[in-house]
């Protein structure tokens, strides 16, 4: 089994007493990215196993998680978590910092889970301790996917949990290992004919074909295009700059990152109610006069496009409406919001 999980997001371990957490901890993160409360309890109280330091040693472990997720750094909980309101601080603090939160549930059986304690000196709890645990995992392990995680992984066996394999993924903002040189190009609003004109100077050559305009652009030698949002609206040919630049983006000519109008002609498309103001009567217009199937691809382009590009090993940020430094690659709906509309 593969688990992927975004290379920035806050990532809680999820299983009673003697379920491995902290193994599974050291098998597969940095010692620097756990945050452990029984190491916490051993800073505060000089005793790892210390309940009456619980209080000063969650402070502890909540202020090393917030420093790191304000740094943009990787953050596992390592803690029963077996509790909602527990879970919930630690996606509170993920949604604080534009951070998604990961729960990864490691559940062996209460059997192995008792017998591994009974084995440790440090964790002679007694049984009821980890049935306690148990109890309130099953409670609501079926709803943790509906408290703020973007991913929850059920490891249910030993040879799961051994076998596992995690794997990082770039988060979809973070696109530094693309350099430049970018030609960013502004609001287009369905004007195709100076977008074209545009390309040309910049040296890039641009050729339709077949009665279904399918389009092809060439960049020059080491250039992209960078299109800043706002594809749609106002002007005559919305349907061709869409083209155009899907075209683009599909060849790795260009990237594209959303504007305010492309997410209303999103709603227009999906049949919601929305005024067709501000240029949007155009757009609709024009696009009623083509397939059912250019529709949905084009709507799918525009759907896929991510809130910002952080480019060129993080010296250029590219969004339609801004964006606040403290939300530079990262990924929530605040900074999804922001990038379209800015304050």
């Amino acid at each position: 089994m593969r688990i992927t999980i975004p290379d920035f997001c806050l990532v809680a371990l999820v299983g009673a007493s003697g379920s491995g957490k902290s193994t599974f901890a050291r098998r597969h993160f940095k010692p620097t990215e756990v945050i452990s409360s029984d190491a916490c309890r051993g800073m505060v109280e000089d005793d790892e196993t210390s309940l009456d330091a619980t209080a000063d040693a969650f402070a502890l472990l909540h202020v090393i998680a917030e420093t790191r997720l304000k740094r943009r750094k990787l953050v596992v909980i390592d803690a029963t978590n077996v509790r909602q309101e527990d879970r919930a601080q630690f996606v509170r603090l993920a949604k604080k910092y534009h951070a998604l939160a990961v729960a990864i549930v490691l559940n062996p059986g209460e059997h192995i889970c008792y017998e591994r304690n009974r084995a440790r000196p440090d964790r002679q709890y007694g049984p009821h301790v980890v049935r306690n645990h148990m109890a309130r995992l099953r409670r609501n392990i079926r709803r943790i996917g509906k408290e703020g995680f973007r991913y929850v992984h059920e490891l249910g066996s030993v040879e799961e949990i051994d076998g596992v394999e995690i794997e990082r993924s770039r988060l979809w903002t973070d696109a530094r290992h693309e350099s430049g040189p970018f030609d960013i190009i502004g609001d287009v609003h369905g004007c195709a004919d100076e977008l074209e004109a545009l390309l040309v100077k910049l040296g890039y050559r641009v050729c339709w074909e077949g009665e279904e305009r399918a389009c092809t652009v060439i960049p020059p030698q080491g250039r992209r295009a960078v299109f800043v949002g706002d594809l749609v609206d106002r002007g005559p040919r919305t349907p061709d700059v869409l083209r155009l630049v899907h075209a683009m983006v599909a060849s790795g000519a260009a990237f594209c990152v959303p504007g305010n109008h492309d997410v209303k002609l999103i709603r227009w498309l999906d049949g919601r109610n929305v005024k067709l103001t501000h240029g949007l009567a155009e757009s609709a217009a024009q696009l009623e006069k083509e397939s059912e199937d250019f529709r949905a691809r084009m709507r799918s382009f525009l759907d896929g496009l991510v809130s910002h590009l952080w480019l060129d090993g993080g010296r250029l940020v590219v969004a339609h409406a801004g964006i606040r430094e403290e939300m530079i690659g990262r990924s929530s709906g605040a900074v999804r919001e922001f990038c379209l509309y800015g304050d």
